[in-house]
């Protein structure tokens, strides 16, 4: 699950393309986030899911 523990796979994490870039936020939290940042309360998103299942089958 480390391997995969990161803003960007959970399903909270939403991109926003602004016009000076993109701008990165947790729809959970409220607030402006990274890609790769961790925070405990992380839910990953149903792809994130599986293939932390298929690897652990392997």
């Amino acid at each position: 699950m480390k391997d995969f523990h990161y803003c960007a796979t959970c399903r909270h994490f939403k991109a926003e393309r602004k016009s000076n870039g993109m701008v990165y936020y947790c729809s959970r939290l409220g607030y402006e986030t990274k890609t790769h940042y961790k925070f405990n309360c992380w839910t990953p998103k149903k792809s994130i899911i599986e293939l932390m299942e298929k690897l652990k089958k392997s």
